[in-house]
């Protein structure tokens, strides 16, 4: 529940300032790869089903799969973390974050608001990004217990438990992507 209200008031917070600028907003957002957040997205949705079937896997006693379903849905979370690196980098090399540096290139908006939607982007997607690297620390651990053949029918909780965990944190995506990615996307054509 507490992430929920964390999220959310990150949501609103951005739904406001986007109400107050939707002008800078629309440009800022034009700014960002839509490819790489829809690769992104598609990557999340393939670590939720892995971790969906893990969890059943796990319920039903098959030990190899849950590991190597496990290990799947690691793979995409680090797959999706490389690709948001990769996106990072390139904002940075583009004096695309906000601060001292801040000057986008071709950016036909008031320079402050714009900032204020990448202060808004990365503060989003960076807690994004740490739940992700949570996520895979915890996987870690569920991962080792899973090698070790300690979950069965009778007690596979942890595995189902941050079976929530991780679904949580990719129906956070699906909110930001569209939010941040897509809610503009036709202004700039």
């Amino acid at each position: 529940v507490t992430e929920i209200m964390f999220f959310g008031g990150l949501f609103m917070t951005y739904i406001a300032y986007r109400g107050a600028y939707p002008d800078a907003f629309a440009a800022a957002s034009q700014k960002l790869n839509t490819t790489e957040g829809f690769i992104n997205t598609l990557v999340l949705i393939c670590s939720s089903l892995t971790m969906a079937m893990a969890v059943r896997c796990a319920a039903q006693g098959k030990k190899k799969a849950v590991v190597w379903l496990l290990f799947a849905t690691m793979l995409f979370g680090l797959a999706f973390l490389g690709i948001k690196a990769d996106e990072y980098t390139y904002k940075f090399q583009h004096h695309e974050v906000p601060g001292a540096n801040f000057a986008p290139e071709d950016l036909n908006a008031n320079v402050d608001h714009a900032s204020l939607y990448f202060a808004l982007y990365f503060g989003m997607t960076g807690l994004h990004a740490f739940h992700m690297i949570v996520g895979i620390g915890i996987l870690c651990f569920i991962l080792r217990g899973a090698m070790k053949g300690i979950y069965t029918p009778a007690w596979h909780t942890p595995v189902e438990l941050f079976g929530l965990y991780w679904h949580f944190v990719d129906i956070v995506w699906i909110f930001l992507f569209p939010l941040l990615y897509l809610i503009d996307v036709h202004k700039g054509k």
